[in-house]
């Protein structure tokens, strides 16, 4: 048995088919991590998610910031933006199905056999990983709760962008949410930033990349969200975005036993 982490797919339907065949993925077998954003700009949102859905616990998914703008569009919390591929989704006739699964996604996904962790964006500094696993999991209960769609109205926005512990409800989700999903560099005291999604050496002097200031113990994270950066193998992260939507490639890393990465290259059809 071979489990494999998956960067963004972002609607990429046939580069994902063509990935899980070059990892010859056997469903009675192996296991996929799915690192977030698995819809939107790319042509076959609402394939990937059918596509997924369908292994059931084959696989494992965090929700990228893609999923739940998603998840806010369905909710009437946010319009959609120019560029958003989500019209086959919103017209599927399985529609409250495909969201009820997809809100029921955590944040972060940890094996503690492994020492793995999996995120789409990071982990926030100055958290512990028990901490990251019970303030993703608050994010969570909310989403899969009866009130979800009440429960997105107060969960976007860019403040607070400072951890602090005597953060209200409301406001300790909105910063989780922006800290594991949306995520790139902090200033000198944890400041998330929003602006810069360069790779290391375009940002501002003061920024650092967030897994620069992130101590997490002995485990290894996964991450993707940063196409930019690319496939990045370091001692305690990974990232796999390797920006596929943007005509670039898809990769499997093989978490367990751990190996060398597959990739294949972009095969979509161009949108119309």
């Amino acid at each position: 048995m071979t489990t494999w982490a998956i960067g963004d797919i972002q609607g990429c339907a046939r580069s994902f088919d063509a990935l899980l065949e070059a990892i010859a993925f056997d469903p009675s077998v192996d296991q996929l991590w799915l690192a977030g954003d698995l819809v939107n700009r790319g042509p076959d949102s609402l394939g990937v998610l059918r596509r997924v859905m369908a292994l059931g616990d084959r696989a494992t998914v965090v929700l990228g910031n893609h999923d739940l703008h998603l998840l806010a569009i369905v909710a009437g919390v946010r319009p959609p933006w120019e560029g958003d591929t989500f019209e086959e989704i919103l017209a599927a006739p399985d529609l409250d199905r495909l969201v009820d699964w997809l809100r029921r996604q955590s944040l972060l996904h940890y094996d503690a056999a492994i020492g793995t962790v999996m995120v789409h964006a990071g982990l926030p500094p100055g958290w512990s990983l028990a901490e990251c696993v019970e303030r993703a999991g608050e994010v969570t209960e909310t989403l899969a709760g009866a009130g979800w769609r009440d429960a997105l109205q107060a969960l976007y926005g860019n403040e607070p962008s400072v951890w602090s512990s005597g953060l209200k409800p409301a406001d300790r989700r909105r910063y989780t949410i922006n800290a594991l999903t949306r995520m790139r560099y902090l200033d000198a005291a944890g400041r998330l930033d929003f602006q810069h999604n360069g790779p290391p050496g375009t940002q501002p002097r003061e920024l650092r990349p967030w897994y620069e200031m992130c101590d997490v113990g002995n485990a290894h994270v996964v991450f993707g969200h940063w196409a930019s950066l690319g496939l990045v193998r370091m001692p305690r992260f990974t990232c796999i975005d390797t920006g596929c939507v943007w005509g670039r490639s898809l990769t499997a890393l093989p978490v367990d036993p751990l190996g060398e990465p597959v990739a294949v290259g972009h095969v979509e059809k161009r949108l119309p």
